[in-house]
């Protein structure tokens, strides 16, 4: 049996199973991609994964996780004015970093050929907000290439490279979660592995690639040109698709993961209408557009998140005078959420009411499923951290949270962190509370990955501006969110090891003088910290460290001889106080219908980090467990 990296390098032909983000890494080898920059992000670090399970010495190109995604797209925008095909993805809130650069993308004459894939998110699955990154295109006069599954994740690709090349423009190819993760049998190609072109294809005479005001105006009309000319193309391309059911009453223009939703809701419907499934989203096909809208005398545009191509197509129906009703967005829900089956009928039930049977059958059974909150794993280092925190401070402090595994301290017990914007904002917007504020102490946090990420701007503009807040700096030595990627204090990048850079001597050599830090599984010498720091008028740092245990948990499972621990509760101790559950919160901690504490067997690791927090001492120290029997 082939391994994965095995697969991705097959020369001949084959067809697999696989998800849409290991289709996406197959197409970057046919299609000869020399360059793949990446920051970690769901619903995009499966790519990294596949592309991880090539041997270094076998890739066919090179990858790397930048600091940002920002760095990440100028890296695959400097290898791409070089003459190499590069690709650049991130998730849907990472093009808000990339995009002081992202946006003069389609001034220059990239001749290499560049790629962006962005992990969009539908239903907020894995971020702060459901943004439309389609937006992003119309502002940036970028095209946008919009599969449906992981086939098209395949075909989509190789044709948004071609198309790059052909323009020397960068072009969009928009994932959203359920297409990354769905899996299809894909029928792949075969390749011929080709040895790097090192030659330096960069010439100044391509450009210009200096866009100061003399050069904008002529810079802008190529933009526009180029866009125009790829709106020729997506008339003519197979990545648009008519479904022809015979209906000219009725028709629907669709996209992406609604077109899969729309062909499962349509299985119940007597009549169906035609579909007019676009592959290229922006700019839309005119021609193509027109034609459908002709000969149907009514077309839902159904699209997820916002009425992007709804305004285009319905601007274009007004500007060619076509008399086909255009039927769009209805009510508040429809912006919201993924467009999954459920919500696709019940969009098309608002709009045709008599197209789909009713929803109800007889004799079925209903289950109302409780909702699972997110939690920290168990033994999570952030958890002693915030159980000591939430001593060390005031009520009247206020706290202000980042982007992170530690954001779950907001939620109950807890409750740390009570506002928050994104990676690295937490600093300067603490700075800011702190402003006239004589009587509440602030306190900020920040994740070690988010510290090189995002995070150096605000704490060098709180000690440049003498801001007096307090920054709790949570370490576990990954990027543990997004799948445990490396960062730069890791002592590891993607592809070797790597010169740490240690996080106190970057603070020491920014002028921070008030340094303290500490493992977090020692709770009462953190919670002591922490008052002598918030004490201090002045920025202050504690370094609150302990690896990510979900991380160290496994890498022990891998090695020979592990063996399972876990505490247990001495019943007769145990004064049923409840400080277990109500204030340090591990799932491993289970309340039974008689009142007393028992530990989940499945959950608990044996890290002994609660042990501390029991008043009455009745949780014992982790004892080695025997194996299950099969």
């Amino acid at each position: 049996m082939k391994t994965l990296g095995e697969m991705l390098l097959k020369e001949e032909p084959f067809s697999e199973i696989v998800m849409g983000n290991t289709a996406l890494v197959r197409a970057m080898i046919e299609s000869y991609t020399r360059v793949v920059t990446s920051y970690p992000g769901s619903p995009t670090p499966e790519i990294a994964v596949a592309i991880g399970a090539i041997p270094k010495d076998k890739r066919p190109f090179y990858f790397e996780f930048s600091t940002n995604e920002k760095v990440a797209t100028e890296v695959a925008y400097g290898a791409a004015v070089n003459g190499h095909l590069s690709c650049v993805f991130f998730k849907s809130v990472g093009l808000n970093v990339a995009s002081d650069t992202f946006v003069q993308l389609n001034h220059m004459n990239i001749i290499g050929g560049m790629v962006v894939v962005l992990g969009d998110d539908p239903g907020a699955n894995s971020s702060q907000n459901e943004q439309d990154n389609r937006h992003y295109a119309c502002l940036s006069y970028t095209p946008i290439f919009e599969p449906a599954s992981p086939q098209e994740v395949y075909t989509f690709y190789q044709e948004a490279a071609k198309l790059s090349k052909e323009k020397g423009m960068p072009i969009i190819l928009r994932l959203t979660t359920h297409v990354c993760h769905a899996k299809e049998k894909v029928e792949f190609k075969g390749w011929t592995p080709r040895a790097l072109d090192k030659t330096p294809r960069f010439d100044a005479q391509n450009g210009p690639y200096i866009p100061i005001a003399a050069d904008v105006f002529p810079m802008k009309r190529r933009a526009l040109r180029r866009l125009d000319e790829v709106q020729d193309y997506a008339n003519r391309s197979s990545v648009n698709q008519v479904v022809d059911h015979g209906n000219k009453n009725r028709g629907i223009i669709t996209m992406g993961l609604p077109f899969l939703s729309l062909m499962d809701v349509l299985e119940r419907a007597d009549v169906k209408p035609d579909v007019l499934k676009l592959g290229v989203v922006y700019p839309i096909p005119g021609n193509l557009i027109e034609e459908f809208l002709e000969t149907h005398a009514e077309v839902k545009v159904l699209e997820e998140l916002d009425n992007v191509v709804e305004k285009e197509i319905k601007l274009l129906a007004y500007d060619r005078q076509l008399s086909s009703k255009i039927i769009g967005k209805i009510e508040t829900e429809d912006w919201i959420g993924e467009y999954t089956p459920d919500k696709v009928y019940e969009v098309l039930k608002k709009t045709w009411p008599d197209m789909l049977p009713d929803r109800k059958v007889q004799g079925v059974a209903t289950y109302d499923v409780p909702a699972r909150p997110a939690q920290m794993c168990p033994g999570c280092g952030h958890r002693s951290a915030f159980h000591a925190i939430k001593k060390a401070l005031k009520d009247t402090d206020i706290t202000v949270a980042d982007i992170g595994c530690h954001t779950l301290g907001y939620l109950p017990p807890y409750q740390v962190g009570e506002l928050m914007m994104c990676m690295g904002a937490s600093t300067a917007i603490g700075s800011g509370m702190s402003l006239f504020n004589d009587t509440r102490r602030v306190v900020v946090f920040l994740g070690d990955s988010t510290f090189f990420h995002a995070g150096l701007p605000g704490i060098i503009n709180a000690l440049f501006n003498k801001h007096n807040i307090t920054l709790i700096l949570m370490e576990n030595g990954t990027t543990a969110m997004t799948g445990h990627q490396d960062h730069a204090a890791s002592g590891r990048n993607f592809n070797e090891a790597a010169d740490t850079i240690p996080l106190r001597q970057v603070l020491e050599g920014l002028g921070v003088k008030h340094i303290w830090e500490t493992d977090t599984y020692q709770q009462y010498q953190l919670a002591e910290m922490v008052k002598a720091a918030v004490d201090i008028e002045e920025f202050s740092v504690v370094i609150a460290r302990h690896p990510c245990m979900l991380k160290f948990t496994r890498e022990q499972r891998r090695k020979h001889g592990y063996q399972a621990r876990r505490v247990d509760i001495d019943q007769e101790k145990c004064q049923r106080l409840y400080e277990c559950i109500a204030k340090f919160g591990c799932p491993t901690f289970t309340k039974m219908d008689n009142g007393s504490i028992v530990i989940n067997p499945d959950l608990c690791i044996g890290d002994g980090s609660c042990l501390q927090t029991c008043p009455s001492e009745a949780i014992t120290k982790p004892e080695a467990t025997q194996p299950k029997q099969r």
